[in-house]
């Protein structure tokens, strides 16, 4: 029998193609486990004080990678976070490798049907700006999805409720723990934060 040791819980980092879910996900995971949710874009946006797209507009994508990278690097606390990542996020070299070091990582899937729908309700995906907006999703989840596929834990998320996936991960992320001899039972938050206020 295996001994187990106390540490602190290791990240999550949820990866995949825009529209599979990540950060609808990753909240309910944040809260199912008591532990803090980060979506990458949003930290980026705030950091800048500029939108995704007025960063790839103004100053290109391979800055907005860059700040993609420092970000995975030191921008998010080390451990007991999920972390909803950018859908190219995973896909730069060397990125799967530095992810892995920094916690588990899963990967997220959903049809190409879903995925048109839900990306329809979002017009702040610079890659996706312009006509066509169904041929460039096709291209990109060509390019994309052989790298997902090498990236972590595959989890579909098609036709499943989102209790359901967060019960998936979550089944996951402990087993992988206890392989690691680390004791980790979810600390869910008390609902009790009423001093909590939207200022």
């Amino acid at each position: 029998m295996s001994a187990t040791t106390k540490q602190s819980p290791p990240n999550i980092y949820l990866v995949g193609f825009m529209g599979v879910g990540k950060s609808a996900i990753g909240k309910r995971l944040a809260q199912h486990l008591g532990f803090t949710f980060v979506d990458s874009d949003h930290a980026i946006e705030k950091i800048q004080d500029k939108s995704i797209s007025e960063i790839f507009a103004v100053e290109g994508e391979p800055v907005f990678r860059k700040m993609e990278q420092d970000f995975i690097e030191s921008g998010h606390p080390p451990h007991s976070t999920i972390v909803s990542c950018g859908g190219g996020l995973a896909c730069q070299p060397g990125m799967p490798e530095k992810l892995s070091s920094k916690g588990l990582v899963f990967c997220l899937f959903a049809s190409l049907e879903t995925i048109l729908e839900r990306t329809s309700r979002n017009n702040n995906r610079p890659l996706l700006a312009g006509d066509d907006k169904e041929k460039k999703i096709r291209t990109l989840l060509a390019e994309r999805e052989p790298l997902y596929r090498q990236v972590g834990i595959s989890i579909s998320t098609e036709g499943r409720s989102i209790p359901d996936v967060v019960k998936s991960i979550t089944r996951a992320y402990q087993n992988r723990l206890r392989e690691q001899g680390i004791a980790f039972k979810p600390q869910r938050p008390h609902r009790t934060r009423r001093a909590q206020s939207n200022q």
